[in-house]
């Protein structure tokens, strides 16, 4: 005997969300393992919410400010990318006219020592992040 379909899952899978989200993962399936990790390494998030806004059954809406890391890291074709922004459109009225033209980010990786405390060694990483941002700003305005 199988059990009655979740209403409140039902209406997950078809909600205007879970309809970008198809086109994510669609785009996920065609590329090689490893890119999820990448993705949460890119946008500084650690894989478990990769899995909750890249999986159609959770209603965990995609960030905007993650968007244009996702089509860079995932390679969206230009099919893909406009399917999913007119989908995300239809979820988020709003949101894109939120998003400020911003220039292209890349990330940089630093070998520093282990400070052998973790809120430390977690002030030192925030240190450096925040000190790279004003650098580029400065540069950037100049």
């Amino acid at each position: 005997m199988t059990e009655p379909a979740s209403p409140v899952k039902d209406s997950v899978l078809e909600s205007p969300v879970a309809d970008y989200k198809r086109i994510l993962q669609a785009v996920l399936e065609l590329r090689p393992s490893g890119l999820r990790q990448r993705l949460a390494e890119a946008i500084g998030k650690n894989r478990s919410f990769i899995s909750q806004i890249t999986n159609p059954a959770y209603p965990t809406p995609i960030p905007v400010q993650y968007l244009d890391h996702i089509f860079e890291i995932c390679h969206f074709s230009s099919q893909h990318r406009a399917a999913f922004l007119a989908a995300y459109r239809r979820a988020h009225p709003r949101r894109l006219s939120l998003l400020k033209h911003h220039e292209r980010t890349r990330r940089v990786t630093l070998a520093v020592p282990d400070l052998g405390d973790d809120a430390r060694n977690q002030r030192l990483d925030e240190f450096l992040t925040e000190y790279a941002e004003r650098l580029a700003h400065l540069l950037l305005e100049g």
